[in-house]
């Protein structure tokens, strides 16, 4: 009878332990969840505020190297370095006025989330505007926040 007794006294709180185990596994994952989330919210700040304050090695940072663009002209370049190129007089000229507004976003916990804004890139000097629906694809590597893709679509 001890044996009995004793297993039983070893196999209850075992018990015990996996039923309470899915309870706690969630909440878990949760505040894992609630962190990229506010991590995200300051990536996607950085992204945008870096590219309107002409900062970029901010900027750069906060890109996946496989990072694609495709332009609301339709043009597209890929890779970071051909993104980068593509945008050096933005960077090197610093007279572009660059406004957004957040429209949509999706945060698929600690994994990828996507932001649609309504854009505005203008050049006052030489009267150039552009008013675009700009999507922004994000991926997490593990550590941090990383833009991956963004496409822009041409407004009225």
């Amino acid at each position: 009878m001890k044996t009995k007794s004793f297993r039983r006294s070893r196999v209850l709180p075992m018990l015990a332990m996996m039923v309470a185990a899915p309870i706690s596994i969630p909440s878990a994952f949760a505040q894992d969840a609630a962190g990229c989330a506010r991590q995200f919210e300051l990536a996607q700040r950085v992204d945008m505020e870096s590219f309107r304050d002409y900062d970029l090695e901010t900027w750069l940072a906060g890109h996946d190297e496989r990072a694609v663009t495709v332009f609301a002209s339709g043009a597209k370049r890929i890779g970071i370095d051909a993104i980068e190129q593509a945008l050096a007089s933005h960077f090197a000229n610093r007279e572009a006025v660059w406004s957004w507004t957040e429209l949509y976003r999706v945060v698929d916990g600690c994994h990828s989330a996507v932001i649609l804004y309504d854009t505005v890139y203008a050049i006052p000097r030489i009267g150039f505007r552009q008013h675009a629906l700009t999507s922004v694809t994000y991926t997490h590597d593990g550590n941090k926040w990383l833009s991956i893709a963004d496409q822009g679509t041409l407004l009225p």
